[in-house]
């Protein structure tokens, strides 16, 4: 049996209320979510983490392959020369680029970047593959990781410089068609937030001073976090024909006419782990949902007698085996040598959606404890009931998790009709305003109160006047503090 004092070392020993950075830098490592890596920027993601991430791709991956997506893997490093043909997309990438200039001892004639995104080096593949209409469209998507230069100090997942992601990659014979794709892998990242990770976004447009350098416009689902700052969950781009005109992807369309293929990049990075923490978590943990889980269930047993310990251990097994079939993912926690109030704040700490315990009087009243991870509530279930009710459970508590992040969000949500009211509320959450936009307006707001245009959403129209230059505009716009 663990000691009380070791125990009590497991948890986390601040107060998300009280101390945010600190309660999530320990919530990540107590968890065995990541660890520190010995380059700035870097991190180890640890199994238990990389599990989640595992559970996302599984997801995303047949969201995609039912779309008539297909994954590839192009190479890492991207020759300068690449970045050069769109003046665009290297400006804005320029700043953050790791080089290497050398291979052994020898000095190489032209400096390689390592890959921030990959749109200059699959365009270059789509310049041979694609010949003609029949090779279109080309939907790509990648898994890899990407390295960007910009990290003062480093917040796991959230902020490092090198992460993972997918990277989507499309081409297409028309505007129409290119911007079909952009608006649908938007779709797919707002299931992926509010029917998976049941966290809420608002869906909109970029400003063109946010938009992805190179793209013609930028499509986004943004979520507020609850220390008041936005975190920009996942983009869809429409980049037109500017980087097909670079890279010579043409093709020669049904009249025999040669065209310019019109191209969309989307993606979304680990640092979607990082808002999952944030948002479905409390002072004892992560609170994971069901549909991400990776241990959607764990059974802790509790016996007093060697007598005690056989009965126990066959109902655990055989629950345990049950809910496997219906195909639950189900932990039963045998460690003999640790303690049941051990296991219970492990399992806590982990996230796991429910607990089930099984007690010698609990055999005996033929019912079993469920615990809830996400209320805390604890129920007696009858054990005839015990897999129709884990099954039953696994819905609500995706939903109650979905719930109270809804309900989060719009507590952070603030209506500002003048200035001086923006200031005051800038930095709680995200503060709707109206925007006249232009770019001297948005850059001023971000030079006085550090917050930029986080989103334009999508279908929201309200006349009034500029939250700055007081000029009148119907346009509405998200502000925020951001990660």
């Amino acid at each position: 049996m663990a000691s009380g004092n070791e125990e009590e070392q497991k948890g986390i020993t601040v107060k998300k209320g009280e101390n945010f950075s600190e309660w999530y830098t320990q919530l990540v490592v107590k968890a065995e979510l990541a660890d520190y890596g010995p380059v700035q920027g870097t991190m180890a993601i640890m199994p238990y983490g990389y599990a989640i991430w595992e559970k996302l791709q599984g997801v995303f991956d047949k969201m995609i392959k039912e779309t008539g997506h297909s994954n590839a893997y192009f190479p890492l490093l991207i020759p300068e020369s690449f970045f050069s043909r769109e003046s665009e997309h290297i400006k804005g990438f320029a700043p953050e680029l790791f080089w290497v200039t050398k291979s052994g001892n020898r000095e190489l004639g032209e400096r390689l970047a390592v890959r921030p995104t990959s749109e200059t080096m699959i365009y270059n593949f789509m310049s041979k593959w694609i010949r003609s209409w029949r090779d279109l469209p080309l939907l790509l998507n990648q898994w890899c990781n990407v390295m960007r230069g910009e990290i003062k100090a480093t917040k796991f997942f959230v902020r490092t410089s090198e992460f993972l992601w997918q990277e989507g990659h499309t081409a297409h014979a028309t505007k129409e068609e290119a911007e079909r794709e952009v608006m649908l892998a938007l779709g797919f990242y707002t299931d992926i937030f509010e029917k998976y990770l049941a966290i809420p976004v608002i869906r909109g447009m970029k400003s063109d001073s946010e938009k992805f350098a190179g793209a013609v416009y930028t499509t986004t689902v943004e979520a507020i976090m609850p220390d008041g700052k936005a975190l920009q969950s996942a983009t869809s781009h429409y980049l037109g024909e500017s980087f097909s005109k670079h890279f010579g992807v043409s093709f020669l369309d049904k009249e025999g006419k040669n065209q310019n293929v019109h191209t969309t990049s989307w993606g979304f990075s680990t640092r979607i782990i990082g808002a999952l923490i944030m948002l479905d978590s409390d002072d004892k943990g992560l609170i994971l949902p069901p549909l991400i889980a990776p241990i959607q269930a764990v059974i802790v047993p509790i016996f007093y007698s060697d007598e005690d310990r056989e009965a126990v251990w066959k109902a655990a097994d055989d629950l345990k085996h049950k809910l496997e079939k219906k195909g639950l993912s189900v932990k039963f926690d045998d460690r003999a040598e640790r303690s049941p109030g051990y296991k219970f704040n492990y399992w806590e700490l982990r996230g796991v959606p429910l607990r089930i315990e099984i007690g010698p009087r609990d055999l005996k009243e033929g019912s079993y404890v469920f615990a809830r991870r996400d209320t805390g509530e604890k129920l007696k279930v009858k054990s005839e009931d015990a897999v129709i009710t884990t099954s039953k459970l696994m819905k609500d508590i995706q939903k109650n998790i979905l719930k109270m992040n809804r309900q989060a969000m719009k507590d952070r949500i603030f209506i500002a009709n003048s200035y001086e009211k923006f200031k005051i509320d800038i930095g709680t959450g995200f503060v709707k305003a109206n925007w006249c936009g232009s770019a001297e307006c948005e850059a001023k707001i971000k030079d006085e109160t550090t917050a930029t245009n986080r989103v334009i959403p999508f279908g929201e129209k309200k006349k009034g006047k500029c939250i700055y230059c007081g000029k009148e505009t119907d346009l509405i716009a998200y502000f925020a503090k951001s990660y």
